[in-house]
């Protein structure tokens, strides 16, 4: 069992930043993909970033490439979501996730751990 609890949101304005952080208990959190999603208000949620277990390899998605970066600390169990630029669009709550091992196979997919979510709000 992987326990998951993110930190970070709150209220930017456009073109501002935020580092979201995922604080992992639980198994060991070295041996997980961590991945972020988002879900904005009557959107389904949607995959947001990657990375692989030794922090190698990350997917990003289109709609964040170039303003989001994921990365991770296996020494402090934690990954974190730096958002550059941020946009209106970009207001959603945000939510950690994490896989069953360290699988780089389909990262966009089939999460077994999930946080509560953090409340990311941009305004215009």
């Amino acid at each position: 069992q992987v326990q998951l609890v993110e930190s970070g949101g709150g209220l930017v304005q456009a073109g501002g930043s935020l580092r979201l952080s995922c604080a992992a208990s639980g198994r060991t959190f070295s041996s997980n993909v961590m991945g972020w999603f988002r879900q904005a208000p009557g959107k389904e949620r949607t995959f947001v970033a990657a990375i692989s277990w030794s922090g190698s390899s990350t997917d990003i998605a289109d709609s964040v490439k170039g303003r989001f970066t994921i990365s991770r600390d296996n020494a402090k169990n934690t990954v974190y979501l730096q958002m550059n630029s941020l946009k209106p669009e970009d207001t959603a709550v945000y939510y950690c996730a994490a896989k069953y091992g360290r699988s780089w196979y389909q990262p966009r997919y089939d999460y077994a751990y999930w946080g509560q979510g953090t409340q990311v709000t941009v305004s215009s």
